[in-house]
């Protein structure tokens, strides 16, 4: 039977419990938890000409390349089979508008551009690796008439900030994909959500962490289906995984020297003695070039007062005066910027390591990247207490633009990503970089990375963060 005509007897069976049973507004709850908790059945096979696979790319130069390699891979795999092509899409190159990455105002794009002919969409990162047979024997395991969302589930273990606390009487209770292992959406679900998108608003005009927020707009209270567990999907290789994944930390050759990084802490005379002993116990020691930026001067630190006074919400004003002063030639030449909070725990040796992969000549903002209204043609940042690192292009190109604070205290991560935007210089992420605390990511997901950064000291015990998340016992020093 062919794919519509199917779909068309669902719905009429729908329609039949409608009138038998449930009201109108129930029905997709109804249908939602029934596919849950029963076992798909045989079906006709799906070829890989039904399946669009996007590959989550960036429009930095170094993941362009990184996602193209990983595209003819894929292609030349496919090749090899003799069983049609997949589509691949680099996620970058979908449209102009850098907002794509938060994937939902991606889909209604998707829709119209393969919905005719996909039966699957599936999602994965530039270093997830896929094979096909494997992917192929996974999907006809679901009926591709119904809505499905498939992934690796990863759960919160406790009510989390960047979560909103949501679930926060049983966190473990909602699963969201965990992006390395990949995900995937059947047809009916994708084309349901474009036009869901296209016709509404999302609740929140933040996106911060994009895996759960895209889960949570799927299930939609209940209405929509939950994530299915799938364990061919895998971050570690194994002989049943269809999918793979290397790591976030990729190997671009020696770290960049210490004297290559110039480091702008940010603080005030408040924290000077709570703070400023954590930083100087933990990783004060790895930095090259480092300055402590406060309101007032404190010779016993030191500390350089910018002229500017503390401010309780945002530091654009503290952080455009750092930018024009890593431009001025009061302080070292360096290639790169970091500006962090003097709450901010980070491993510069992984750092610099990072930064081998970047051209310092092109204008680079990095970090955990966010966005603010981007489903409405918004803008990225990179945020600020993960640690905000930027090359000198993009410095020199920020501040010769004329843009800057419409107040001091504005936030300084928004007002920079604003700034980039306009500029169309992209906000390159990794997820290394973390703007909460361990506790509040998954640790299935946080274990198996070798994090960069941290933030906040709130109910932690940061020298105990450090030493167990960031510090590398056998770390050699770099010069």
């Amino acid at each position: 039977m062919a794919h519509h005509s199917v779909f068309n007897a669902c719905k009429l069976v729908a329609a039949l419990l409608i009138w038998l049973g449930p009201s109108a507004g129930d029905e997709r709850t109804v249908l939602a938890h029934a596919a849950e908790h029963r076992e798909p059945a045989a079906r006709a096979s799906v070829g890989l000409e039904e399946v669009v696979i996007v590959i989550q790319s960036q429009r930095n130069s170094y993941h362009v390349r990184r996602s193209s390699q990983r595209k003819t891979e894929i292609l030349q795999q496919a090749a090899k089979l003799g069983q049609g092509l997949p589509v691949v899409v680099l996620l970058h190159e979908l449209s102009e508008y850098e907002g794509d990455w938060s994937i939902l105002p991606a889909l209604p794009r998707l829709s119209a551009t393969y919905g005719q002919m996909a039966s699957w969409f599936f999602f994965m990162e530039e270093e997830t690796t896929v094979t096909l047979p494997l992917l192929l024997q996974v999907l006809k395991r679901y009926p591709v008439q119904e809505e499905w969302f498939l992934g690796k589930r990863l759960h919160d273990d406790e009510p989390s900030i960047i979560h909103h606390y949501a679930f926060s009487e049983d966190p473990s209770s909602f699963g969201y994909p965990d992006p390395a292992a990949g995900w995937a959406l059947s047809a009916p679900l994708q084309q349901r959500l474009s036009e869901r998108i296209q016709h509404g608003s999302l609740k929140s005009e933040f996106t911060i962490d994009l895996k759960h927020e895209v889960a949570l707009y799927i299930w939609e209270e209940g209405n929509g289906p939950r994530l299915t567990a799938v364990p061919e999907f895998c971050t570690e290789p194994n002989d049943n995984c269809a999918t793979s994944f290397t790591n976030y930390m990729p190997n671009c050759g020696d770290p960049v020297s210490k004297n290559d990084v110039f480091v702008a802490v940010k603080t005030c005379q408040k924290f000077h003695s709570e703070r400023i002993p954590i930083v100087k116990a933990t990783w004060e020691k790895d930095a090259g070039f480092l300055e402590y930026y406060s309101d007032t001067t404190d010779p016993s630190i030191p500390t350089i007062s910018l002229g500017l006074p503390n401010t309780e919400r945002g530091h654009c004003g503290k952080t455009f005066a750092i930018l024009r002063r890593f431009m001025s030639g009061a302080v070292p030449k360096t290639d790169w910027l970091l500006i962090v909070d003097d709450d901010t725990l980070i491993s510069l040796p992984r750092l610099r390591r990072l930064l081998r992969c970047y051209d310092p000549k092109e204008a680079v903002s990095l970090g955990e990247r966010y966005g603010y209204g981007l489903v409405q043609n918004g803008y990225s940042y990179t945020t600020g207490g993960g640690g905000m690192v930027l090359s000198r292009r993009a410095v020199s190109r920020l501040l010769s633009s004329g843009c800057s604070c419409y107040t001091d205290d504005a936030p300084d991560d928004m007002v920079l990503g604003r700034c980039f935007t306009s500029l169309r210089v992209p906000i390159t992420h990794s997820p290394l970089f973390h703007q909460a605390r361990p506790d509040d990511y998954s640790e299935t997901l946080v274990s198996l990375q070798q994090a960069i950064s941290f933030h906040k000291h709130w109910n932690v015990d940061p020298m105990a963060v450090y030493k167990y998340w960031l510090q590398d016992v056998h770390q050699r020093d770099e010069l």
